[in-house]
């Protein structure tokens, strides 16, 4: 008899076990909870992605003429 092992992986939002498999609907994540805590966490910008400020009018040379 085979033994079926199933993938977990920690929750993003708990750390909590949680299932990676096709039948857990909220993957990566443990519970529809985690999920949209998450999501309200990147919509009100707790979570941002690193990125250098584009030079602005300022930054640029000025020409002499």
């Amino acid at each position: 008899m085979s033994e079926t092992t199933q993938r977990t992986v920690p929750c993003p939002s708990c750390k909590q076990p949680a299932l990676y498999t096709q039948s857990n609907r909220w993957r990566p994540f443990c519970s529809e909870r985690c999920r949209m805590a998450d999501l309200g966490a990147w919509a009100t910008e707790r979570f941002r992605v690193p990125a250098e400020t584009p030079p602005g009018d300022d930054d640029l040379p000025r020409e002499t003429h």
